[in-house]
């Protein structure tokens, strides 16, 4: 059963040390929150599949190189000659929580067109994951609403993960229309807490948001609260599973691992069945789930920090 992201590939740029000339070194890490799904679905030995575009450079390269060493296929993904591969500074602070500065103008990943988008592998997957970053430009926003069309057409079950980045956006009111729009989209809806409130506001307590959210259509939604832990709300259930208390070096991709392995639990769903489950197998998918974002907290590198199967 195939899982195939679709979205951005790009490289994080993180703090590495110091040379011995006092000069700052960073490591690069290739990321993407699409592409960490795709790589954290594979690890945990589901079959998976990315779609994206990467400059025809040593870091697109590099990016596409370490996604195959996971398991990942890439035939998907396509080499821009004319635009570099996007990177992301990314800074931690003292528990491990992110902040991002990004270089995207003009960067491949935005440069995703129709055209590029094999509609084949798409129709022959069981879950087409995606997240709200494409909609910041064209031609990306056509070929991810493409893909949508694709997948919809051929009872492909949709995921996605908001990802709000602020700076990625020309303004919030652009960026909560864009994020509330593919809530219309979506089968299966991840949001962190403070996505939730940015969404559906904060008006009666997390319950009550989400069933605000699953208004707009999906079946299944998991909110995220970092160290505190998660919830899923579906039709007729709704419930809270706490964190594991572990000592944090970096959340980068915590998310990302979070969804991946949730979706491993969930392909062999359809699109009805999603609507009926119940609150002792969706305590477990949001355990395991917590579990492997825990793991990935533990570890610096995105995609190395993702665990494997044997590790859950």
């Amino acid at each position: 059963m195939l899982i195939t992201a679709i979205g951005e590939l790009l490289i994080d740029l993180t703090h590495a040390g110091f040379d011995p000339q006092g000069v700052e070194l960073f490591a690069a890490n290739p990321g993407g929150a699409p592409a960490n799904v795709a790589a954290a679905c594979a690890k945990l030995g589901a079959e998976s599949a990315f779609i994206g575009r990467v400059g025809k450079d040593a870091f697109g390269e590099s990016a596409v190189r370490l996604l195959r060493s996971c398991g990942v296929d890439t035939s998907g993904v396509s080499f821009d000659g004319n635009a570099p591969t996007t990177l992301a500074v990314v800074s931690l602070d003292g528990q491990g929580e992110r902040s991002f500065q990004f270089y995207r103008d003009m960067g491949a990943d935005t440069r995703l067109a129709r055209e590029h988008v094999p509609d084949g592998m798409i129709a022959s997957s069981r879950v087409l994951h995606f997240g709200s970053l494409s909609l910041t430009h064209e031609p990306c926003r056509s070929a991810l609403l493409h893909a949508l069309d694709v997948a919809e057409a051929n009872g492909v079950l949709r995921s996605y993960d908001a990802n709000y980045r602020a700076s990625l956006w020309h303004g919030e009111v652009e960026a909560v229309e864009a994020m509330r729009y593919l809530l219309h989209r979506a089968d299966i809806v991840k949001l962190s807490a403070e996505e939730l409130t940015l969404l559906a506001g904060g008006e009666g307590g997390i319950e009550a948001a989400s069933r605000r959210v699953l208004e707009c259509g999906c079946a299944l939604l998991f909110v995220t609260c970092g160290a505190e832990g998660a919830y899923w709300a579906g039709a007729d259930t709704f419930g809270f599973v706490p964190a594991e208390k572990i000592a944090a070096v970096d959340t980068n991709g915590a998310g990302d691992s979070f969804m991946g392995a949730a979706l491993t639990r969930l392909a062999g769903v359809s699109r009805r069945e999603l609507r009926a489950l119940g609150d002792g197998f969706l305590r477990e998918v949001t355990a395991f789930a917590s579990r492997a974002a825990a793991i990935t907290c533990t570890r610096h590198g995105t995609i190395p920090a993702l665990p494997a199967s044997d590790e859950l």
